[in-house]
C-alpha cells in the first residue's frame, strides 16, 4: 500500500520557537494560504485540521485553504454532537463534491469533559463515544439510501430521512478515529477506517494493531493505521539530539506547558500509555525520544524521532513494515519543518516504502 503522509495546518504564525499548538489564536488568511502550499508543494497528501472549543472552525479553515491549492487534502476533525448527522452528512458530501474529493474525516469525542462543557455538552467520555457510534451510523445511511429512512437510536432520532448528495468518494472519504479507552476502540472498530495513534515503541504498537485487527474483523472490517510523530531532522545525529535538548528547554520555559488536569493526572487513556513509556526510559527503539511527551502531560503529538533525515526515515519504514501505511509528520518549528520535511524526510520515505512493497510483491 502506498504511502501517506499528513501534516497539520494553522491559522495563525506561532509564538513560540517551539510550537505545540498550530491552530489556537487569530486567523491570519495570508498564513494559512502559504502554510497549506507549502504542504502541498513538499508532497504531503493530507493536511489534519484540528479542532479545540475555541478555535476557528475546521471546515472553513479548510474551504479556504482547499481553494488556495489544487492537490492536497483535508483530513478536517469533527466532534459528533454539536451538528446534527443529518447536516454533517450533507456537509461533507457537499465538500467532498467542491474538492474534488480532497476530504477525509478525524471524529474524536474531546480530550476532557472541561472543554466539551464549554460548548454545551455535558455528557462523560464514555457516552461521547457509543454517541459518535450512532452518529457516524446515520450519516453512512444517509450517503448510501436511495430512499428515506427511519432511524431510532440512544441518541438520534430521524424520519423520513433523505440526501440529495452524496460523497464524490465512494462509499465515503476515510473515516479516521483516534483513543486508547474501551469505550474509543469499541466505536471504532464498528465504525472507522483508520485507527490513529501516538508514536508508541514498535512492540507495543505491534500488539496494538492485531488487538485492533481482531476487533474490527468481528464486523468484517479491515482497517488500516495511523501514527504521529514529530520528526526532528539535522544534518548529523549529534546535531538532531542537540537540537532536541533545544526545543525541550524550550517547551518547558514555557507558560503552563503541561496537559495535565487540576488532579495532575493526564487527561485521556492515550496520554496516559505516552507518559507510561517516558517513564520507562527517554529513548526507544534507537529514535523514538519521548521527554517531550513528559514535559506536557502527552498532550497530543508529542512523541519524537531524532536522527538524520536518513536515520528518521528508517525509523519510520520499521513502522511501515508491522502496518503502519499512514504517517502525521509535524514539527516545532511548523512552516518551515513542513519544508525541511518535503526536502529531507518525504522523498525518503515514499522511495524507501516503494522498494518494500515491491519485495513484498515479489
Amino acid at each position: 500500500m502506498p504511502v501517506r503522509l499528513i501534516g497539520m495546518i494553522g491559522v495563525t504564525p506561532p509564538a513560540s520557537a517551539a510550537s505545540m499548538h498550530v491552530i489556537k489564536g487569530a486567523i491570519s488568511p495570508d498564513y494559512l494560504r502559504a502554510f497549506a502550499r507549502a504542504h502541498e508543494d513538499a508532497g504531503f497528501d493530507l493536511v489534519l485540521v484540528g479542532y479545540t472549543a475555541s478555535s476557528a472552525e475546521g471546515f472553513l479553515v479548510a474551504q479556504y485553504a482547499a481553494v488556495q491549492t489544487t492537490r492536497l487534502g483535508f483530513l478536517i476533525a469533527h466532534r459528533p454532537g454539536f451538528v446534527a448527522p443529518t447536516l454533517a452528512a450533507r456537509k461533507i458530501a457537499t465538500f467532498d463534491h467542491l474538492t474534488g474529493g480532497r476530504l477525509a474525516l478525524h471524529i474524536i469525542s474531546g480530550a476532557s469533559d472541561a472543554e466539551q462543557e464549554s460548548e454545551g455538552d455535558f455528557q462523560p467520555k464514555d457516552v461521547r463515544y457509543r454517541r459518535a457510534g450512532e452518529y457516524i451510523d446515520v450519516m453512512k445511511r444517509l450517503w448510501s439510501s436511495a430512499n428515506r429512512f427511519d432511524f431510532e437510536g440512544e441518541f438520534y432520532r430521524v424520519k423520513g430521512a433523505l440526501s440529495d448528495i452524496r460523497p464524490l468518494q465512494q462509499p465515503h472519504p476515510l473515516i479516521f478515529f483516534g483513543g486508547s479507552s474501551e469505550g474509543a476502540l469499541a466505536m471504532g472498530a464498528q465504525h472507522c477506517d483508520v485507527f490513529a495513534m501516538f508514536g508508541e515503541p514498535l512492540a507495543p504498537t505491534r500488539a496494538r494493531i492485531a488487538d485492533f485487527r481482531a476487533r474490527a474483523a468481528a464486523y468484517g472490517r479491515s482497517p488500516t493505521f495511523n501514527m504521529s510523530f514529530r520528526p526532528i531532522l539535522a544534518a548529523t545525529e549529534g546535531a538532531a539530539w542537540d537540537k532536541a535538548r533545544r526545543i525541550l528547554a524550550a517547551v518547558r520555559r514555557q507558560k503552563n506547558p503541561t496537559g495535565l488536569n487540576a488532579d495532575n493526572k493526564p487527561l485521556d487513556h492515550s496520554a496516559q500509555r505516552l507518559l507510561e513509556f517516558a517513564a520507562e526510559g527517554e529513548v526507544h527503539d534507537e529514535r523514538l525520544w519521548m521527554p517531550i511527551a513528559e514535559a506536557t502531560g502527552a498532550v497530543g503529538n508529542t512523541s519524537c524521532l531524532v536522527g538524520t533525515p536518513e536515520q528518521v526515515a528508517r525509523a519510520l519504514l520499521e513502522y511501515y513494515k508491522i502496518g503502519v501505511h499512514s504517517f502525521l509528520v509535524r514539527g516545532f518549528d511548523p512552516f518551515e519543518d513542513a519544508v525541511d520535511f518535503g526536502r529531507e524526510l518525504i522523498p525518503r520515505l515514499r522511495e524507501g516504502a516503494a522498494v518494500l512493497d515491491r519485495a513484498a510483491a515479489a
